[in-house]
């Protein structure tokens, strides 16, 4: 079996489904599991509507120090979730535990008004397009939360 067709076993068909939510971890950070979930959609062709490397992948690979192309490049292996966060913590940088949970915590209760301007102005437009108009969004992860109904 190659690596597509192992990858493909182990892939969403994100199309149908969704990739797991933000506040997730693998390998001990938040947005690592779902940048994966989008990863193996996108190499397999069946991402849906989803994207892999955007903003917020990004946030959890830059924090990381892993870059998109070896990210992208081992997923593409067929690895599974055990492996990736294996490699995660092989490749990553280096910090104190403390330091990465921290991380966790201040994305898992980032307010939007705590956002970088641009994102600020992307969700501005977003919130009201693709989420229920009596739904509060009380932090950055509830939007993914709330808009692929996990709450």
């Amino acid at each position: 079996m190659d690596s597509i067709e192992k990858t493909k076993l182990i892939s969403k068909d994100l199309s149908k489904e969704f990739p797991r939510s933000p506040r997730e971890t693998l390998a001990g950070y938040v947005l690592a599991a779902r940048a994966v979930d989008k990863c193996r959609s996108v190499i397999v062709g069946c991402s849906g509507d989803y994207h892999s490397g955007c903003p917020l992948d990004m946030m959890f690979l830059e924090f990381a120090g892993i870059s998109y192309d070896s990210f992208k490049a081992f997923v593409a292996t067929g690895a599974t979730d055990d492996e990736i966060a294996l490699w995660i913590a092989t490749n990553s940088t280096l910090r104190p535990t403390i330091e990465i949970i921290r991380w966790n915590n201040d994305l898992r209760g980032k307010r939007m008004s705590e956002l970088p301007d641009h994102l600020q102005e992307y969700m501005e437009e977003y919130i009201p397009k693709y989420l229920p108009r009596n739904r509060p969004v009380y932090s950055f992860f509830d939007v993914y939360d709330i808009e692929e109904e996990r709450i």
